[in-house]
């Protein structure tokens, strides 16, 4: 008997989990065994396997052959283990030495071929492996430059199974060094100096992006809405160390991550049409659930438009993400969590016909409902509403160099983000959106009664809940910090509360 122990990971959500795969080869009725909660994908490798270890000239073992992945209790799925699973075989059946396994996590699809097939989900699968302490491993040419982002393991990237044997037989070269991609350029975004006019709409823009304050854009067709939306991510500070891993390591389970891809530094834009399922924006799938819009949005903006005609399950959906910053997700196969803390933008018009002033026929009960299906408990989540004007006539002819470029908003934003960083370093929040409103309303940030007479003012008149006084005084400090005050005035109280109300009857308050 002969047994021969080597490391795989398998992923739940964005986690990587060390799988300890054990092979076991002795005589009896030839035959290849899986054990430890092993999916179909898992065990259909026995056929994949036993091809690729023919087709390298390698001998497949005619005896009886265990695998066990550990700790049993861990589902298994998917073609990840399919090269750790090989390498055990090989090293139980004394075709390679069983030492150097030990230290190396072997991560990669095996074609029929013999070629290393890529996997998603190998940076995750990489970081677990650091942190369980292994130093080495062995991916596809296809994940070499993913998997070399992270620092202080050596990646080897080899081409197919017959290179790898004959390098630990000594027969052969070692495989190469994996580099991560250099950073990659990409061209300046979507230019706020190209929205004609909107004074209002864009000082929001700038509000919500200083801050990490939830939007509404309403307004006629036309107006701008979508426009407005696509140049916030241009507004938002590119992402610092850690934060471009947990996106990056996102894209990388749902697979949106290309062979060359480098760490992504650019605030995601994730703008899913109005049709779609509760499953495709929260995340799904039969087994394990993947990723989905408001994950991929994470760090980034969520842009959802035409709001009203979104179905209320798939918007109130976003609720519990919107306060926890990640999304629980229950499958057959198991449960799963992906961060989920995303800027949302919701843009709708303010009734069916979508008409211009006197030429909506829209009766005003219809106008109301339409707006009202968006709930009040979603409303309640969202700092700003706008109010989006058709663009005035004489705006379309100020000529595009006169108007304020995103890269200049962009820099009044970085400023007021470091100073609420800053401001609130020692209790590891970083936007002022992320502050409990129990915070702002003590010392020794508690504002004076005459700072917040307004604000007192609508909470007697019924016009502003608690809850909406904790969103003016959030959105105020923002107004502060853009301004360089070191507290809030009064007037950027009242600032807070005309963007918190949004002059609409149909506005939560």
């Amino acid at each position: 008997m002969a047994l021969a122990t080597t490391s795989g990971v398998a992923l739940v959500g964005v986690r990587g989990e060390i799988v300890e795969i054990q092979a076991d080869v002795s005589g009896g009725i030839p035959g290849l065994a899986f054990t430890g909660l092993a999916e179909k994908a898992v065990v259909e490798a026995h056929h994949r396997i036993r091809s690729a270890m023919l087709n390298s000239q390698i001998a497949w073992p005619v005896k009886r052959m265990t695998v066990a992945l550990l700790p049993a209790d861990v589902r298994k799925n998917g073609s990840r283990f399919d090269l750790a699973m090989a390498m055990a075989l090989l090293a139980a059946a004394g075709e390679i030495p069983a030492g150097p396994l030990a230290e190396t996590v072997w991560i990669a699809e095996l074609g029929l071929d013999g070629r290393l097939r890529p996997i998603r989900g190998v940076l995750p699968a990489i970081a677990a492996a650091k942190a369980a302490g292994i130093t080495r491993a062995v991916v596809s040419p296809g994940n070499g430059a993913e998997a070399a982002l992270v620092p202080g393991v050596d990646v080897r990237v080899a081409d197919n199974l017959r290179q790898l044997v004959q390098w630990l037989r000594g027969e052969g070269p070692a495989p190469a060094t994996a580099e991560p991609a250099a950073e990659q350029w990409h061209p300046p975004g979507k230019d706020l100096a190209d929205v004609a006019g909107q004074t209002v709409a864009k000082r929001g823009l700038e509000l919500a992006a200083a801050g990490n304050h939830n939007l509404f854009l309403v307004g006629v067709p036309g107006a701008g809405k979508t426009m407005l939306a696509e140049r916030l991510p241009a507004l938002l500070p590119p992402l610092d160390d850690d934060a471009a891993l947990e996106v990056t390591a996102v894209h990388s389970v749902a697979g949106h991550l290309s062979s060359a891809s480098s760490l992504i530094r650019r605030p995601p834009l994730q703008a899913p049409h109005h049709t779609a399922s509760v499953a495709a924006l929260v995340g799904g799938g039969t087994s394990l659930a993947r990723p989905g819009a408001i994950s991929l949005a994470h760090k980034g903006v969520l842009f959802l438009d035409e709001a009203p005609e979104w179905t209320a399950s798939a918007l109130d959906a976003l609720r519990q993400p919107l306060e926890s910053g990640e999304v629980v997700l229950h499958r057959g196969g198991g449960v799963v969590s992906y961060p989920a803390r995303f800027l949302l933008v919701l843009a709708a018009n303010p009734c069916p016909c979508g008409a211009r002033g006197t030429q909506c026929i829209c009766p005003p009960n219809t106008r109301r409902r339409y707006l009202q299906r968006l709930s009040g408990p979603l409303l309640d989540r969202i700092d700003l509403k706008v109010e989006v004007d058709p663009v005035e006539h004489a705006d379309f002819f100020d000529p595009v160099a006169t108007r304020e470029t995103s890269a200049t908003v962009a820099a009044r934003v970085a400023q007021a983000r470091a100073t609420a960083a800053e401001r609130w370093a020692g209790n590891g929040w970083r936007v002022n959106a992320d502050v409990p409103g129990s915070r702002l309303r003590s010392a020794p940030f508690g504002l004076s009664r005459t700072v917040l007479r307004e604000a007192e003012e609508h909470l007697e008149q019924g016009s502003l809940s608690a809850r909406g006084l904790d969103r003016v005084l959030r959105l105020a400090w923002t107004i502060a910090d853009l301004a360089g005050r070191t507290s809030p005035s009064a007037g950027d109280v009242n600032e807070a509360i005309f963007f918190r109300r949004g002059g609409s009857s149909a506005w939560a308050a």
